[in-house]
């Protein structure tokens, strides 16, 4: 007689899944200082087998969609809401200006006579 034994590997885990809070203004992230930053609900779950099975812990966070910085929400501090035209700091005067004197190339080529 022959007894069969089975091993079945189980995965637990606790990961966090983070959801944006719906249609929101741009606004900049204090690290990067793209116009990135979001709110969102973070949320940690007890999963099985990869199945989220039991909500742990909850918070509301700003996220940056680039740097991926997370600050929880606190009164009194909320990150800059982009304005139009904003552009990154470093990038100012690159690439043209809003002043309109457009694309400025390094180098002119000489012309030939």
């Amino acid at each position: 007689m022959m007894d069969c034994f089975f091993c079945l590997p189980i995965m637990i885990g606790c990961p966090t899944k983070i959801k944006p809070d719906g249609n929101q203004a741009a606004r900049i992230c204090p690290r990067c200082h793209n116009a990135a930053m979001f709110s969102a609900k973070s949320r940690t779950w007890f999963e099985l087998c990869f199945v989220p099975l039991i909500p742990m812990n909850s918070k509301h966070v700003w996220m940056c969609g680039i740097c991926q910085l997370q600050v929880e929400m606190q009164p009194g501090w909320e990150p800059q809401i982009a304005q139009a035209g904003y552009q990154h700091p470093q990038l100012q005067g690159q690439y043209g200006s809003s002043q309109g004197t457009g694309y400025q190339p390094g180098y002119v080529q000489p012309q030939q006579k």
